[in-house]
């Protein structure tokens, strides 16, 4: 069928109080419950409504393209098999010149019963306050700081992108897998910084190696942690960083630190090239969250954007516009309570610890809608891979992509990593 657009009223960020007004009484006065558990009487109008909120500017606004694409293929797939009771989905317009909560603003304003973003973990709880009061879900596909986990939000927050902190168990099992009885942690300081190497330590314990030294830096500042690391002599290194990890690898260089001993965060991956010595990380290992894209995925997407150049995003969002059509047809109602009410069940999930086995994986929304219509209970397993989520809007299954470095200083994929956890 073919892809429906709708204009959006524009809604400007000085008039955002005045969305209140145009909520139902109870949606500017807060949000309790969760909407994840809860059963709900259908209340859609039959149309559903996709919104995107985008807010990657600057040197970042190259994330918003994958994500788009993604979202109009997902769209396109959809209303392909049949849309919506028999209805075309509809994309509304994106207006990434908006900041993020004020695209939240002009979501609600165009009735979108389920909005796909925002990218950076910083936006996402003045989206989720807004969207959640006029009671629409949000699902991130990019969003991974560990504090959103049981943020407020009556239930209507998910994400299928993996917090940061799923990447310590595979971090630590890098290092194992290479021999390595001893670990050294260094990391920035901050959130992400703290978490991760808490939950690296942990990891460590559990997997029987001992931590050496966990030494904390500021960017700019790594030297003295570098040399505790180099005075531990643990066999792996594993560094947690995002803007301060290249003076973090210059110094641990410096402290004689190279090469395969190192491990790097998802945050600490680049293409670090001349920017290093020769052959600095030769051999070292870093993690991307995520698998890479299907050749198959990447030519649909192509077909949707013929000037793609990155797909960062891309199967997360994919999947997370998947998953919300899945739930208003299992629902049979596109309102955003139901489809809320339904995501944890149609993504192979289960309210809270369960011993149910999950039903068999489909992986397609075609598929998925056709054992629906049969009355089969469906677990989707889409483009990023199993999603499963928790009651607190969490993907329990994490994928990663392993990279090398060469002497070159420039990484390659060379495998791919799961990590699992029991639902909460």
């Amino acid at each position: 069928m073919k892809q429906v657009f709708r204009p959006a009223a524009y809604i400007r960020p000085a008039l955002a109080l005045s969305i209140c007004a145009l909520l139902p009484a109870t949606a500017c006065s807060g949000v309790t419950g969760n909407a994840r558990l809860e059963a709900v009487e259908a209340s859609g109008d039959g149309i559903l409504r996709v919104g995107l909120v985008l807010d990657n500017t600057g040197d970042s606004s190259f994330l918003n393209a994958p994500q788009l694409a993604a979202a109009r293929l997902a769209i396109k797939e959809i209303n392909d098999a049949g849309g919506h009771k028999g209805r075309p989905l509809e994309l509304l317009p994106v207006e990434a010149e908006l900041d993020a909560t004020s695209q939240a603003q002009a979501l609600v304003v165009a009735e979108a019963d389920v909005v796909i973003g925002p990218t950076d973990s910083s936006h996402a709880a003045g989206v989720i306050d807004i969207l959640s009061r006029a009671r629409t879900p949000l699902i991130s596909p990019a969003n991974t700081a560990a504090g959103l986990t049981g943020i407020e939000s009556g239930g209507y927050y998910f994400r299928t992108a993996a917090a940061d902190v799923a990447q310590a168990p595979v971090l630590v099992k890098l290092a194992k897998d290479a021999g390595a009885a001893t670990i050294s942690v260094l990391y920035q300081e901050g959130s992400y910084g703290n978490d991760v190497s808490d939950a690296v330590s942990q990891a460590a314990k559990q997997a029987g190696l001992d931590v050496a030294v966990t030494e904390e830096f500021k960017p700019g500042e790594a030297g003295e942690a570098a040399g505790a690391a180099g005075d531990a002599g643990s066999d792996a290194v594993i560094l947690i960083a995002r803007d301060g990890a290249h003076g973090a690898l210059a110094e641990l260089n410096n402290a004689g630190i190279t090469g395969a001993r190192i491990i790097l965060s998802d945050g600490a991956f680049a293409r670090y090239g001349s920017k290093l010595g020769s052959k600095a990380l030769e051999g070292a290992r870093a993690i991307v969250p995520g698998q890479l894209p299907s050749a198959g995925f990447q030519e649909r997407l192509l077909a949707v954007d013929g000037k793609l150049k990155d797909v960062s995003f891309a199967a997360e969002t994919y999947d997370a516009i998947s998953l919300a059509a899945l739930a208003a047809a299992k629902a049979q109602d596109d309102a955003g309570r139901s489809i809320a009410a339904n995501l944890i069940s149609v993504s192979g999930g289960t309210a809270g610890a369960s011993a149910e086995t999950p039903a068999a994986a489909c992986p397609s929304y075609k598929e998925c809608v056709t054992s629906l219509a049969a009355g089969t209970d469906i677990n989707y397993d889409g483009e990023s891979g199993p999603i499963a989520f928790d009651t607190n809007g969490d993907i329990t299954t994490a994928n990663f992509t392993v990279f090398t470095y060469a002497a070159d200083n420039i990484p390659a994929a060379t495998g791919r990593e799961t990590a699992g956890r029991a639902a909460d």
